[in-house]
């Protein structure tokens, strides 16, 4: 097949935009990160990251964040993900060069715009217990 058969190799984010006029469109920023050497610098900065992750979360600036596992989901070998909110990708940028891990060169970054369209969130509420579960 030649390229001209293969069709678009991209397309601009205008008409991604209008196919999904209808969708939810909001704009987050993914913050890959990753270990700059081996384990020890991550593990030695791990307390104040964690921190630096709840403060965003009190703020209202993380959406989500965790760790990667390998592919076969036994081991850890540092890397993570954080998913900011954020007016743009400069900002979010500046979000992760705050984190402690970056501050201090346990890890390194990298930030991708995500255009949220799909999905759904399902919480429970236990009243009598307090207990609040997603689903």
């Amino acid at each position: 097949m030649t390229d001209d058969q293969a069709g678009p190799r991209a397309l601009p984010k205008d008409d991604v935009l209008q196919a999904s006029a209808a969708m939810l469109q909001k704009q987050l920023y993914i913050i890959f990160t990753t270990p700059t050497a081996d384990l020890g610098p991550v593990l030695a900065n791990l307390e104040e990251h964690l921190a630096f992750q709840v403060e965003l979360e009190r703020e209202g600036t993380m959406f989500a964040a965790g760790p990667l596992w390998n592919d076969d989901e036994t081991e850890w070998h540092g890397e993570g993900m954080v998913v900011v909110r954020a007016g743009s990708r400069d900002e979010a940028i500046a979000i992760a060069e705050r984190d402690p891990m970056h501050r201090c060169g346990a890890r390194r970054f990298t930030v991708r715009p995500w255009l949220v369209n799909e999905g759904a969130m399902t919480f429970r509420l236990e009243m009598s217990s307090q207990k609040l579960t997603m689903l």
